[in-house]
């Protein structure tokens, strides 16, 4: 079984979109091993995005990351990183499918909802960044 990150944005948390996705990411079949709502620190949003540093959009990527509560999952499925991918659809919600989750909730470009780890080797990265061993032990 593959794990893979989910986390739903400061816009999908204050639009209370929280159930409906985490209901669309349940009934596609995935497990959710862990689940925690917090608002990130501005240095844990920089070292968790340390990847986009130096990019014009970094700024207001960190400002929106911590501008309100967000939703950490960790989801388990057979091949959860490329089934969540499609099923969150392209950054752009504009360009995303129609009944993807970016689609139905997304805004902008930043303001997409969600937040999707893009390799089984970024997931784990990604997964370690925000829950301990034990958090995954216990589900």
């Amino acid at each position: 079984m593959e794990r893979t990150l989910l986390i739903i944005k400061p816009d999908g948390v204050s639009a209370g979109r929280t159930g409906a996705i985490l209901s669309t990411v349940e009934e596609e079949g995935f497990r959710i091993l862990a689940l925690q709502k917090r608002t990130l620190l501005r240095h844990e949003a920089e070292a968790f995005y340390e990847v986009h540093q130096g990019k014009s959009f970094f700024d207001g990527l960190m400002e929106f990351m911590c501008s309100g509560p967000v939703i950490l999952c960790v989801l388990e499925h057979e091949t959860a990183v490329s089934k969540l991918r499609a099923l969150v659809g392209p950054t752009d919600p504009a360009e995303a499918e129609a009944g993807s989750i970016r689609q139905l909730y997304g805004t902008t470009i930043r303001k997409n909802a969600v937040h999707a780890s893009d390799s089984t080797e970024n997931g784990e990265h990604e997964i370690g960044f925000f829950f301990s061993t034990r958090d995954l032990l216990q589900s």
